[in-house]
C-alpha cells in the first residue's frame, strides 16, 4: 500500500508543539510542498508541511542540506517527523514548524497530495477533539509554575535536593538539540560537550578595554555551535568550561553567525553573558557524531584563504615521512607530515598533519597506504600554498576508513575505475604557472573592476589583494615602456661619466645593461575599466617577447611593426593577482593596482568555476 500523510498530523503537531522528548512524537508522515532555500543560503530551507488538508510552515536546519542536495529530499516528497520544536515567527500570528529529525519515507510525489476537504465545522470540531485528547497531558505534565527558570541552589533545595546537579536540569526542563535553535526562540536547555576551547584575550576599542573568551560547543547528534563571551561573562565562565566535559547550558541568546569569523558549521552563533546558567553534567560522558560537510576537491578553489574551515574526504595516494618544521613564534619545533588524497573529481590535494595527527595517525596511514585507505578530516583551513593546499588545526579530526555512505561510494569509485584514473593536482590549474614563492590562487577573492574602482579607500592602511578577469582593452606605445637596469641586480642604472652604465645599488659600472619592463595597461571587464602597473615578469608574458626585443623591433623594424606587436596583445582575456594601495600624486591621493601575477584564462577550469559560482546562486 503506498504511503500517505497522516491524516490530522498538522494538528496533533499544533496540539503539542513540544514533545518532552523523541519517544512522545506519535508517527506523523508529512508531504514537503514548495521546498526552497532560505535567502542565498545553501544549507537552510524552508517548505510548507502538509497532511493533505492543513499545512504549516516548516524548516529544516543545516544539517538536512546534505539529503537535499543527494536528491535523497525532494520537493514533494514524504518525511516521517520523529522530532520537532514549533516556534513562533515575530510580528507574526503563525507558527513554524522546526524538524529536527526525520527520515524519508518517499523521494517524490508528480503532484501534491490533498484529501477531500471537510466542511469547516467539522476541521474544528475534530482539532478541538485532538486538543482535549492530546494537549490536555501535556498541560499536566509541565505546569506553568515549573516553567520560570530556576538557579541549581533553588532546584536543590525545592525539587531534587538528591539528585545529581545535571539530572536536575534534564528533569526540570526539556534539552533542546541544537538544531532547533533560532534568535527568536524562548527559554531553552542544551546539553553539549565542550569540544574547543580558546584563550581568554583582552581587546581595545573606541569604548575602552575588554575581554572575550569563546567555546566551541556539540551536542549528541554531532551540531555544534560557537559560544562567546565578554568581560565579566568571559571571566565568569573562563574557569568553568573545561575542554571535553558536558554541560547544561540556558539563558543565553543567539545571532546570525559572522561568516567571516564562524569556526563552525552554524547559521547562527550564541552570546552567554553573566546571568546566563551553566551547570556541569557530572557523571554524563557522550562522544558527539562526527557530522562532515565534504567539499569536493576540485572545489576548494572558492575557500583558498578563507576564514571557514572546510570537511573533506578522499584515497590516500601517498604519505610522507615526518618532518620537524621550527614554528617562527616561538621558535618550537614540531611534527608534520604530508599525506596526499584524490577523490572522483579526478583531482589530489596536499593535506598537511600537525603534532600528534602527524606522528599518530601519520604513521598509521603510512604503514597501510599501499592498500589506498580512505580518509575522512574535518575541519581543514584551506590555504593557498602551490595554489591550493589543506592543512589541519587543533580540532581537526581524522577518521581512516569511516563508516560512511561517502566512503562506501569513493572505495567503489577507486576500485572500478578511479586506480587507473589520471590524477591533476588541484593546484596545478588554479594558479598563475609564473607566480613564485607560494603562488596565490586565481580563483580566491575574485571580485569585478567596479568592486576596486567604486572604492577610493581601499588600499588605505594595506595593501589589499583580489583576483579579476578581465581583457587588455589598450596599451599606449607612446608611454615610457621599460628602463635601463642592471644585469646583476635588476635596479635602474645610469649613464656612466666615461662610458657604459652605473649602477648605485652595486656600486660599479658595466658595459652593457638589460631593459625591463614597467608600464601601464588598460583592462575592461562588464562593469568599467581601470589602469593597471605592470611590471617585467608579468609584461613578458602579456607582450610575449622581452623588452629588449621589443625595442629592437621599434628601432630595425619601424614604428609600425612596434605598434602591431602591441595591438597583439590586446582583446585578450587574462586572469590578473592585484594588490590595490593608496599613493600620493600631486598633493593628491590615488588609488593604484599592481599586477602581482598572471595567467591566460584556461577556458576548461574557468567554465567549472563560473558553474560552481552559479551552482551557489541557484541552490
Amino acid at each position: 500500500m503506498e504511503k500517505l500523510p497522516t491524516e490530522g498530523g498538522i494538528a496533533r503537531i499544533l496540539a503539542n508543539p513540544s514533545p518532552d522528548s523523541a519517544s512522545d512524537v506519535p508517527e506523523i508522515v508529512l508531504q514537503v510542498v514548495d521546498l526552497k532555500p532560505i535567502g542565498n543560503s545553501s544549507t537552510r530551507y524552508t517548505f510548507m508541511a502538509s497532511d493533505g488538508k492543513m499545512k504549516v510552515k516548516a524548516m529544516l536546519p543545516t544539517h538536512f542540506a546534505s539529503e537535499i542536495n543527494s536528491g535523497n529530499l525532494q520537493n514533494l516528497g514524504l518525511i516521517r517527523v520523529l522530532d520537532y520544536t514549533l516556534n513562533s515567527i515575530p510580528n507574526q500570528t503563525e507558527k513554524a514548524l522546526i524538524v529536527t529529525k526525520c527520515e524519508v519515507v518517499a523521494s517524490s510525489f508528480d503532484s501534491e497530495i490533498k484529501s477531500e476537504v471537510k466542511k469547516e465545522a467539522e476541521m474544528e470540531n475534530e482539532a478541538i477533539k485532538v486538543n482535549k485528547e492530546e494537549a490536555a497531558p501535556s498541560i499536566v505534565l509541565k505546569p506553568k509554575q515549573e516553567t520560570v527558570v530556576k538557579s541549581a541552589m533553588q532546584i536543590v533545595k525545592e525539587e531534587r535536593g538528591n539528585a545529581a546537579p545535571a539530572a536536575r536540569l534534564s528533569m526540570t526542563r526539556r534539552v533542546h538539540p541544537l538544531v532547533s535553535l533560532n534568535p527568536y526562540q524562548g527559554n531553552w536547555t542544551i546539553k553539549v560537550r565542550v569540544t574547543n576551547k580558546g584563550n581568554l584575550r583582552t581587546y581595545r576599542n573606541a569604548k575602552g578595554e575588554g575581554h572575550v573568551f569563546n567555546v566551541e560547543l556539540t551536542d549528541e547528534d554531532g551540531t555544534q555551535i560557537q559560544a562567546t563571551m565578554f568581560n565579566e561573562a568571559a571571566k565568569k565562565f573562563y574557569p568553568k568550561f573545561e575542554l571535553g566535559k558536558v554541560y547544561y547550558i540556558s539563558k543565553g541568546s543567539l545571532r546570525i553567525a559572522n561568516k567571516q569569523f564562524k569556526t563552525v558549521q552554524n547559521d547562527y552563533e550564541m552570546t552567554l553573558n553573566e546571568n546566563a546558567l551553566v551547570e556541569e553534567a557530572e557523571g554524563e560522558v557522550f562522544i558527539p557524531e562526527t557530522k562532515y560537510n565534504f567539499v569536493k576537491i576540485d572545489q576548494l578553489g572558492s575557500y583558498v584563504n578563507s576564514r571557514e574551515l572546510i570537511d573533506v574526504i578522499g584515497i590516500v595516494q601517498n604519505v610522507s615521512s615526518t618532518l620537524s618544521i621550527r614554528r617562527k613564534s616561538d621558535n618550537e619545533t614540531i611534527p608534520k607530515r604530508d599525506i596526499t588524497i584524490a577523490d572522483d573529481s579526478n583531482k589530489t590535494v596536499v593535506v598537511s598533519l600537525w603534532n600528534d595527527l602527524a606522528t599518530n595517525i601519520g604513521q598509521e596511514l603510512l604503514d597501510m597506504v599501499d592498500t589506498s585507505p580512505v580518509v575522512a578530516i574535518k575541519s581543514l583551513k584551506v590555504g593557498e600554498f602551490q595554489g591550493v593546499s589543506l592543512s589541519t588545526v587543533s580540532k581537526s579530526v581524522v577518521q581512516i576508513n569511516p563508516d560512511l555512505p561517502e566512503a562506501l561510494k569513493l572505495r567503489t569509485w577507486y576500485d572500478s575505475e578511479g586506480k587507473g584514473a589520471s590524477m591533476a593536482s588541484i593546484g596545478s590549474d588554479m594558479v598563475s604557472p609564473n607566480a613564485k614563492n607560494g603562488a596565490r590562487s586565481m580563483y580566491s577573492d575574485r571580485v569585478f573592476l567596479s568592486h576596486i574602482t567604486s572604492d577610493p579607500s581601499l588600499g588605505h592602511d594595506k595593501p589589499e589583494f583580489f583576483s579579476i578577469n578581465a581583457y587588455i582593452s589598450l596599451i599606449k606605445g607612446d608611454q615610457t615602456m621599460w628602463y635601463r637596469a642592471c644585469k646583476t641586480c635588476n635596479k635602474k642604472v645610469s649613464e656612466a661619466t666615461d662610458s657604459g652604465y652605473w649602477c648605485e645599488s652595486c656600486g660599479k659600472s658595466d658595459d652593457q645593461c638589460s631593459l625591463r619592463y614597467i608600464m601601464i595597461l588598460k583592462v575592461s571587464d562588464p562593469t568599467g575599466e581601470a589602469w593597471l602597473s605592470v611590471f617585467n615578469e608579468q609584461a613578458e608574458k602579456i607582450i610575449r617577447c622581452s623588452a629588449d626585443e621589443l625595442e629592437r623591433i621599434k628601432n630595425e623594424e619601424g614604428d609600425d611593426q612596434y605598434q602591431m606587436k602591441l595591438k597583439e596583445a590586446m582583446w585578450v582575456p587574462h586572469l590578473f593577482r592585484v594588490s590595490v594601495t593608496q599613493n600620493e600624486y600631486m598633493g593628491e591621493k590615488r588609488q593604484r593596482i599592481t599586477v602581482r601575477s598572471q595567467a591566460l584564462v584556461d577556458p576548461a577550469t574557468e567554465s567549472k568555476y563560473l558553474l560552481e559560482e552559479i551552482a551557489k546562486l541557484s541552490v
